[in-house]
């Protein structure tokens, strides 16, 4: 296998070792040795968060990643759409990593500003999961006795903003619907874990009655504050925004369909 491992003679050629068997695909066991990856246990992350990132697109996963037996062992045929996502969820310090980046800008021009900023494909996959957290937490609100949804949602953005949703939205001059969608990695990332903490707390304590579980998501909101604070030297609300995340996902769409 040491062939398909790219170096300055060699350079990093992804056509020479597509298979062709009435569709085109890679092995992800080769895929893996061209990143710089040793094993495939460690590169099944980069896999993992790839799917991830398929799935947030509504792109049927099973097509572009096809998991099959390759000389006895676990192994998944990609297609070159699953390859370009795994290359841009898997580990930059690897130069190997860095050069097939490289090789899929080059191929994917017209996307090129998504595609150097692979961050934003783990940007719609917590997004994603902040819509199932949200479902999740309401539901448990609800059990212990919520009735106003506005004044508890709002209640963990006094807790982590310092203001409600629509204060945020007129400082960020965006639609209240849309806040998430402008929110960089690392705010997505605070406010999944302000939904995840909130729920375990209303479990853990039995908190009960809409004034009690108001209170409870606004001190877990404050607490995910002062780390925000505390590691980057930024409160949430002055975190810059980014790109909106339905024109990221538009325009991966429309890399798969040109792949």
């Amino acid at each position: 296998m040491s062939e398909l491992i790219p170096s300055e003679e060699a350079p990093l050629d992804f056509e020479d070792f597509k298979n062709e068997n009435g569709l085109t695909y890679w092995w992800a066991s080769h895929l893996m040795l061209m990143l710089g990856y040793k094993e495939m246990p460690s590169f099944k992350s980069a896999i993992d968060r790839a799917m991830k990132a398929c799935l947030s697109l509504n792109i049927d996963c099973l097509d572009n990643f096809k998991k099959e037996l390759n000389n006895g062992h676990d192994d998944y045929k990609l297609t070159r759409f699953a390859c370009y996502l795994t290359v841009m969820n898997a580990d930059p310090k690897h130069q190997q990593v860095a050069a097939a980046q490289v090789y899929f800008i080059e191929q994917t021009r017209k996307f090129e500003i998504i595609i150097q900023k692979a961050s934003e494909m783990e940007r719609l996959a917590i997004r994603d999961e902040i819509k199932e957290g949200n479902k999740s937490l309401n539901k448990t609100a609800s059990r212990a006795g919520l009735t106003d949804y506005a004044r508890f949602a709002n209640a963990g953005y006094m807790g982590l903003y310092n203001m409600t949703n629509w204060e945020l939205a007129k400082r960020r001059n965006v639609d209240k619907k849309d806040l998430h969608e402008y929110m960089g990695r690392t705010e997505l990332a605070a406010n999944l874990f302000k939904l995840t903490q909130t729920e375990e707390r209303i479990k853990n304590y039995n908190v009960q009655g809409q004034q009690n579980l108001e209170a409870t998501h606004q001190r877990v909101g404050r607490e995910v504050r002062d780390i925000i604070l505390k590691n980057s030297g930024k409160s949430p609300e002055e975190l810059p925004m980014e790109r909106k995340l339905p024109d990221v996902r538009k325009e991966l769409k429309a890399t798969y369909k040109k792949m």
